[in-house]
């Protein structure tokens, strides 16, 4: 299966959309905004540990923007966004928080399948 331009520039589109979110997202937590931190610590995380997340998740982020390891990235930042997940379930935090972290996982793989068809064959529809 060949990458169109469109979508290339698709995948790409998408992939910067995620990529502008995580890094925001690592921002506020590594300066510590306080509604960010508030938030986060009604969930049950502590505030001590809220910085580090936000480094490990602008690491991850980082090894998903370079095209050699974007699979990795996608692969990190899926459990990272899993475990966001599992926290907003625990936490009761209604649908909106879960259904946000899933998407912005399918997101993530959305835009590395788009521009690199040959995932969707070897990954999900490997026989």
């Amino acid at each position: 299966m060949m990458t169109t331009p469109q979508s290339l520039w698709a995948g790409r589109s998408l992939s910067g959309v995620v990529v502008a979110f995580l890094i925001f997202d690592a921002i506020t937590k590594i300066i510590t905004v306080a509604p960010v931190i508030e938030a986060t610590e009604k969930l049950g995380i502590p505030a001590s540990t809220i910085p580090g997340i936000g480094i490990l998740l602008l690491i991850c982020t980082a090894i998903y923007v370079v095209p050699k390891t974007a699979i990795l990235g996608a692969i990190l930042l899926t459990g990272y966004l899993g475990g966001a997940t599992a926290i907003h379930v625990r936490a009761g935090s209604g649908v909106f928080p879960i259904v946000f972290s899933v998407a912005f996982g399918v997101m993530t793989w959305g835009g590395l399948v788009l521009r690199e068809p040959r995932l969707f064959w070897l990954v999900l529809l490997r026989q």
